[in-house]
């Protein structure tokens, strides 16, 4: 497999076709100014050093000259070997709640956006651990297996909204049990959950999920989004309403997500604007003992553009030696 390393140079190439017709028009041009003297082959045989297939030549060699050096400088590559790197650090699942309630705009612009620029700004701060990521609302599934991928995380993360999970509601519980399920089997002591919600679990029992987690060595946090005097929820450009047409106001259950980072030997944080919540748990996490992984990775890919700048010189080299006129006849001919 070839890749480019400055594929942006590639659009050079648009002009190597461009060369030799810009040659075929000023040979044109000349020959009408030529023609302008007097007849043509008068004119030629004023000239009879004069090769005009020399000149075609030159200008194809110029060319591809011009060709090869537009590939050596976007640094075609190739390889992509597989190595195995050690690193240390922790793995930490963050469940991410995407149920309609996380639109509310207590938060700029909502919730849920509030919440993916955080922990995008997240993994700009971590080193060597590892991150995944699930997305609840009333189930819940894996949206990025764990990895120091953060590149990847960060893609990830920019596609989810309520829409990523069918089922509304807020199964925190499920949510928890997932994550749990999902850590690499390298991993048994720096394991952490970061949950991120509003707290209005409607679906099954979070502390007791909490609590499972824990007696299997995970740490579990939680981060609580929203105001406590609650904010309606907008909806395709008006306000959800319940079935006797009242508005339905969304408000934080600190009380549950309190009992959820009890019981997961973790530590509950109220989101806010300025500061999110997710850096104090970082710091946290990097007080736990970290851990050894052996993660699968692409080496650098081999350089080519050597081998093409050489091609590159070589026709130079042959485009100036050919000159444009005709070779002197031999004296014995």
């Amino acid at each position: 497999m070839i890749v480019f390393a400055n594929d942006f140079y590639l659009w050079f190439l648009l002009l190597v076709p461009v060369i030799p017709a810009v040659y075929g028009i000023v040979r044109l041009l000349r020959k009408r100014s030529l023609a302008k003297l007097g007849d043509l082959e008068l004119v030629r045989d004023l000239m009879p050093s004069y090769s005009p297939v020399k000149g075609w030549v030159r200008i194809i060699l110029f060319s591809l000259a011009f060709f090869f050096f537009v590939i050596g400088l976007a640094r075609p590559q190739v390889g992509a070997k597989l190595s195995e790197m050690k690193t240390k650090g922790s793995e930490i699942m963050i469940c991410l709640d995407v149920s309609n309630s996380m639109l509310a705009r207590d938060y700029s612009p909502d919730r849920l956006e509030r919440a993916k620029l955080a922990i995008s700004r997240m993994t700009d701060k971590l080193q060597e651990d590892r991150v995944g990521l699930i997305v609840f609302a009333g189930t819940s599934f894996v949206q990025l297996p764990i990895t120091a991928d953060y590149v990847s995380a960060k893609m990830f993360l920019g596609s989810v909204d309520t829409k990523s999970v069918p089922v509304q509601g807020t199964a925190i519980g499920d949510a928890i049990l997932t994550a749990a399920k999902s850590f690499s089997l390298q991993s048994e002591k720096s394991r952490a959950i970061v949950v991120i919600t509003d707290g209005e679990n409607h679906e099954d029992d979070p502390v007791e999920a909490a609590r499972q987690a824990a007696e299997m060595g995970i740490r579990v946090y939680t981060i609580g989004v929203g105001s406590l005097h609650g904010q309606p929820i907008p909806v395709d450009g008006d306000l959800m309403k319940d079935k006797d047409g009242n508005i339905v106001v969304t408000r934080l259950d600190e009380t549950t997500l309190q009992q959820v980072a009890k019981a997961g030997n973790g530590a509950y944080v109220h989101a806010g604007n300025d500061e999110f919540g997710l850096n104090p748990i970082i710091e946290d996490l990097r007080r736990l003992e970290d851990e050894e992984f052996n993660s699968v990775v692409f080496e650098e890919y081999d350089e080519q553009y050597m081998y093409f700048f050489a091609i590159a010189l070589a026709l130079l080299v042959i485009e100036m030696l050919i000159g444009e006129r005709r070779a002197r006849k031999r004296l014995f001919d």
